[in-house]
């Protein structure tokens, strides 16, 4: 059996938490491959609404065993949190959630680098989500990482009082103050809950179940272009968001990966700085956050908003290998006469490119827009795509024709109900 993919096409929060869900009783495993806590992953049935961060979405159907994998960086504090917020949920079972050994731990003195090398940069900042992410992962390539699985060893108060110290020897070159007292009781109550888990050896129990013919999904975090190395880069997440991570990120062969899902919304959003060619800093944009919620799940960050970037996009489906196409938030469209699409940029000497350039700087690329007709009707209580406007089946035809791939589903609301199959 192979492992199915599903990943995000854009810089992030592009529904990815409310398609796993309800992908997920097609499979038996759901596996989180990459990311940490920046990641916000909102699902909504009827009133209730969850935001998951380090948790896989797949973590509200009874059936399915969730893993956390070895990709991905986990704070004890903010997963002990996250699971007493989920036990007063009756759909909700912690007894099928593991955790991989190999997962590195988020320290204290992560959190503490991450905001000391942000106020550092000034206005030149990346717009992290002051998590710890970047020093953790930062630590896990230099071989000074800790990991989940060294919690269970008697040594593990020596192996992070060591971290503590290096941490903070390069705190002194900062001008930065911090306490470490409530960080510190927060980590070592959550690094106890966290062992009344399954820890496990993730990559054997995923091949195990491959074996055996269960389906396997990958669930990815953040978007493909805030990858490491192939996003907009110095303004990416730091690490790989891509097909390819899911390999690394489980221990999965790349002859097992099958289907590769890419999600991606009607139009673009981006939370932090970064170049965003198509974002509108008018009453567009403005009505497009409003209507859709534009909000950072992780952060509540107001989302910058922008018409949706085919070369973006295409590029997104090249990197990734995506075979099928779930467009997000068809709904926030409506009541715009007219829909703007990029399909091209054009370069200070006139140039125009459909392709990604290595330095993507709003001040040196203007995008080329084509212009479709929009659609006023209310899509929420729409239950089957034939009921859908006319005009949007037509700009899911649009893109469809300029990527070369079928888009399978169109959503219309946050509810799992509000998903229509193509």
């Amino acid at each position: 059996m192979s492992v199915d993919v599903l990943l995000g096409l854009q810089w992030g929060d592009e529904g990815k938490g409310k398609i796993v869900d309800y992908l997920t009783p097609n499979y038996k495993v759901i596996a989180r491959f990459q990311g940490g806590p920046n990641a916000g992953h909102t699902l909504k049935f009827g009133d209730t609404k969850h935001v998951l961060h380090q948790i896989p979405s797949g973590i509200f159907h009874k059936g399915a065993i969730n893993v956390i994998g070895n990709g991905v960086v986990l704070d004890p504090a903010i997963f002990q949190k996250e699971i007493l917020a989920l036990e007063k949920f009756e759909n909700y079972d912690a007894s099928k959630l593991k955790i991989s050994k190999k997962a590195q731990l988020i320290l204290p003195t992560h959190r503490i680098l991450d905001a000391a090398y942000e106020n550092a940069k000034g206005d030149k900042k990346i717009g992290s989500t002051l998590k710890g992410i970047g020093p953790t992962y930062e630590d896990k390539i230099s071989r000074n990482g800790l990991r989940t699985g060294d919690t269970l060893g008697a040594d593990f108060m020596f192996k992070y009082e060591a971290s503590k110290k290096r941490h903070l020897d390069i705190l002194k070159r900062y001008d930065f103050e911090f306490d470490l007292t409530e960080l510190e009781e927060a980590f070592f109550k959550g690094v106890e809950f966290l062992k009344k888990f399954e820890l496990i050896d993730s990559e054997y129990m995923l091949n195990a179940h491959l074996s055996a013919g269960d389906k396997v999904l990958a669930e990815g975090a953040q978007g493909s272009l805030l990858d490491i190395d192939f996003g907009s880069y110095p303004f990416v997440t730091s690490s790989n968001t891509t097909t390819a991570a899911a390999c690394t990120g489980l221990g999965v062969a790349v002859n097992r990966i099958g289907e590769i899902f890419g999600v991606f919304k009607a139009y673009c959003t981006r939370v932090g700085s970064g170049p965003f060619p198509t974002e509108l800093n008018d009453e567009i944009g403005e009505t497009l956050r409003a209507n859709g919620a534009e909000f950072g799940a992780t952060t509540g960050r107001p989302r910058r908003c922008g018409w949706l970037d085919l070369p973006a996009l295409k590029y997104a489906i090249m990197v990734n290998g995506a075979t099928r196409l779930y467009m997000m938030k068809a709904d926030v469209l409506s009541g715009f006469e007219q829909i703007k699409v990029c399909t091209h940029y054009k370069s200070q000497d006139g140039t125009l490119t459909d392709h990604m350039p290595f330095d993507l700087s709003d001040d040196t690329f203007e995008p080329v827009y084509e212009t479709l007709e929009g659609w006023t009707e209310d899509l929420t209580g729409v239950s089957s795509y034939d009921g859908l406007p006319a005009s949007l089946k037509k700009y899911v035809e649009y893109i469809e024709n300029a990527v070369g791939l079928s888009i399978d589903i169109v959503s219309v609301g946050p509810d799992r109900k509000q998903t229509l199959i193509k």
